[in-house]
């Protein structure tokens, strides 16, 4: 009987070689498979949910939390938006054989720095089966091969994606190995998966904190780290009251089990008894946990007081932190110490003030005036992502089919010798 090991490692070689084909292609070729894709995940609507339902029956028998299983679920609005994200990704420009830079040198050297795929991507996710489809497609359009490892929560539903997928790619005559899976849901296989920098070029992690921990830890492959969402909204002293309560009552209970949501407002002391007591009445009429401080309970006495832990939690729950704070200076300072580095937001009318926020928070995103909800590459006209990368080096923020390339030097001569 072969292996786990030998198993994953046939199935990195099969990537290998689907990568190096489809990097091979064009982009009329690659779109073409994402318009099929696209269209079949609409005629096989009914089967996807299907499965998903098996998923969701297995996760509720299991005590699975509701944030968890918000994740997981599949209706048909979501299912359709599957669909419609992989025909915007059709529509983006080719990622490929950009020519970022040439020129020629003294003794006719031509040099040419032009974009390529990094080559066979990993991706390792729980409980979100749009997880599949957004990567798949982000990949087959960068020219990258993928292997995705999905949580065992929702196996019946990811495979069911990736069936849909091989089927398109085999109609449109690219190698359907570019998009394969690692149906072993034992921890030894990830741990394996980790050591394979023979064959993986760079590996995503999508999910909690143990698990990226882990990644980081014993991975021997590059990482574009997707890190927890500890997103804060800053609503500043020259805030407009209706958009600073609007927005963030959005920024937190739009949906909360998502990464872009607020788990910690902030509020200037300035205008907290102005604004805090219509906002705070808001979250907990619509069943929010709020949490803050004995200042808090004064302004809306259902506050729960606040632990030290709680300003460094990832609720993804309708539950949120509250702080009056003295000044920008304290707002920024708090949000650069306990921030993830994902997305984090002002409201503020001051121009200058919105300015030293932009410039001073270290995240990956920062919005001014708007939701931080609308961290999602789809909302950034990316068609989807791969992740929100929270490091710096090669991609910070939404990871999409830009993100996917690297480059390389093409230097063309006329038989020039180096003296």
């Amino acid at each position: 009987m072969e292996s786990t090991e030998k198993k994953i490692i046939n199935i990195c070689k099969a990537s290998v070689k689907a990568s190096e084909s489809l990097s091979k292609t064009k982009n009329s070729q690659r779109n073409k498979a994402l318009r099929l894709i696209a269209k079949k995940i609409i005629i096989n609507k009914d089967y996807i949910l299907l499965q998903n339902k098996k998923d969701l029956d297995a996760a509720k028998r299991n005590g699975i939390s509701n944030p968890l299983i918000d994740r997981l679920l599949l209706d048909e609005r979501r299912v359709l938006n599957l669909s419609k994200d992989i025909l915007n990704i059709a529509k983006l420009d080719d990622p490929l054989g950009k020519i970022l830079n040439s020129k020629i040198r003294p003794n006719g050297l031509k040099i040419s720095k032009v974009t390529v795929p990094l080559g066979v991507i990993a991706v390792i996710f729980e409980s979100r089966p749009n997880v599949a489809s957004d990567v798949a497609a982000l990949c087959i359009k960068s020219g990258n091969a993928v292997i995705l490892k999905g949580g065992k929560e929702a196996k019946f539903t990811t495979e069911s994606i990736i069936k849909i997928i091989k089927q398109g790619l085999k109609e449109a005559n690219i190698d359907h190995r570019a998009v394969t899976s690692l149906k072993d849901y034992l921890r030894k296989s990830v741990n394996i998966l980790l050591t394979m920098d023979k064959y993986i070029d760079v590996l995503v992690p999508r999910g909690g904190k143990s698990l990226i921990e882990n990644v980081r830890k014993n991975s021997t492959i590059p990482v574009f780290s997707h890190l927890d969402g500890i997103c804060h909204t800053y609503i500043d002293q020259f805030a407009k009251k209706s958009i600073a309560i609007n927005v963030t009552y959005n920024a937190k209970m739009r949906r909360t089990s998502i990464c872009g949501a607020t788990e910690t407002i902030l509020c200037h002391k300035k205008v907290a008894q102005d604004i805090l007591p219509t906002l705070l009445e808001k979250l907990v009429k619509n069943n929010c946990i709020v949490k803050g401080n004995q200042k808090l309970r004064k302004i809306n006495n259902k506050v729960m007081l606040a632990k030290n832990e709680d300003w460094s939690t990832e609720y993804l729950d309708a539950i949120v932190s509250v702080k009056i704070v003295n000044s920008l200076k304290e707002a920024i300072n708090h949000i650069n110490f306990y921030s993830s580095g994902h997305t984090d937001a002002i409201i503020t009318e001051s121009n200058y003030t919105a300015k030293r926020f932009l410039e001073s928070v270290n995240s990956a995103i920062v919005m001014h005036n708007t939701s931080t909800q609308f961290a999602d590459g789809a909302e950034f006209g990316l068609g989807a992502e791969i992740g929100i990368s929270t490091g710096k080096l090669h991609a910070r923020g939404p990871v999409s089919t830009t993100e996917l390339t690297t480059y390389k030097y093409i230097v063309e001569g006329k038989g020039q010798l180096r003296d």
